[in-house]
């Protein structure tokens, strides 16, 4: 049994291959609003992939143009093909 194509986060909707793609190194997000989606981390040095990644996002819960934090979660096992999942980060807290 093959495994499905996972869709890869940043490419539109009319592209005409949005998955992944031999070569390039990829971490799964794990997390509403990007739950599932790839992100292309090739080329991403060691310090890049612990701080994570701020993404752009249409669908989150205060409408298009926000942002949503993924960082490591060294907990978790590599993922054969994918590395180590990006998930959801917990937004800071306010101080007051």
């Amino acid at each position: 049994m093959t495994e499905p194509r996972r869709r890869v986060y940043g490419s539109e909707h009319d592209d005409p291959h949005p998955y992944a793609r031999p070569g390039h190194d990829y971490r799964e997000l794990v997390g509403r609003p990007l739950d599932g989606l790839l992100l292309d981390v090739t080329g991403w040095d060691t310090q890049e992939l612990a701080e994570g990644a701020a993404l752009i996002t249409e669908i989150g819960r205060f409408g298009p143009g926000g942002r949503v934090l993924y960082g490591p979660r060294p907990a978790d096992p590599p993922v054969v093909g994918l590395g180590r999942r990006l998930a959801l980060n917990s937004p800071p807290a306010l101080a007051g």
